[in-house]
């Protein structure tokens, strides 16, 4: 097994990672929800919501991610959460292994 990330699992941090930067994580979930202004001023919540991203994606046998739009939604759900007060309809829970930070 290779001891660096596979271009798909790489590249699947990488769009996350501009999601987040454009404003477009979750969408449509999060739309109206200004996300940034509440990251600005509690920058461990990005943090979190990096790990939920990373928890929840799943790699196949050759390192490529399998459930990447989920990942997204989970850690969507969690940008939800924190800048409302409550769960986006019809989402479960944040678990506590989704954002266990390593």
């Amino acid at each position: 097994m290779s001891s660096h990330l596979s271009h798909g699992a790489s590249g699947a941090l990488r769009r996350f990672a501009g999601w987040i930067a454009r404003g477009s994580v979750g969408h449509p979930m999060l739309d109206g929800i200004d996300y940034w202004e509440e990251l600005r001023e509690s920058p461990s919540q990005m943090e979190i919501c990096i790990a939920i991203f990373a928890n929840v994606l799943e790699l196949d046998e050759h390192g490529e991610p399998v459930n990447e739009k989920y990942a997204e939604r989970r850690a969507a759900t969690y940008l939800y959460s924190y800048c409302t007060g409550k769960l986006p309809p019809g989402e479960p829970d944040i678990e506590p292994w989704e954002g266990k930070l390593y």
